[in-house]
């Protein structure tokens, strides 16, 4: 069992309950963990037994571009996305980082976590 990280995908989308939020838009970062046996793809050094970094991040990328209010929604369809596109998942853990939120106060960035 190990664990495959991709971390601090930058990402520019359009989140958020404001009609600003979806007009202007704003910074996220959005990192990945996955929990899979990779011992074999390890000892046949074979990319098609393990999970392909690469579509991870366009899994990332397309489910971010889909406007939702909250992020929490986001995260869900994240998590959910990637466990039905690689079946070798045991655990999959989500986190999304809002940078600059609109909220009052020096508050750098909220964020929210799932896992499935």
């Amino acid at each position: 069992m190990g664990t495959i990280r991709l971390n601090s995908i930058r990402i520019y989308a359009y989140h958020g309950c404001l009609v600003e939020e979806s007009i202007i838009g704003g910074n996220y970062i959005v990192d990945i963990a996955m929990d899979i046996d990779f011992s074999e793809a390890s000892a046949e050094d074979d990319l098609s037994l393990t999970i392909d970094y690469v579509q991870v991040s366009s899994i990332v990328h397309e489910e971010m571009a889909i406007r939702s209010k909250l992020i929490e929604t986001v995260a869900d369809r994240v998590a959910d996305r990637l466990r039905a596109t690689f079946g070798r998942i045991e655990k999959v853990w989500v986190k999304i980082t809002k940078l600059a939120a609109p909220i009052p106060g020096q508050v750098e960035s909220v964020s929210v976590e799932t896992i499935r």
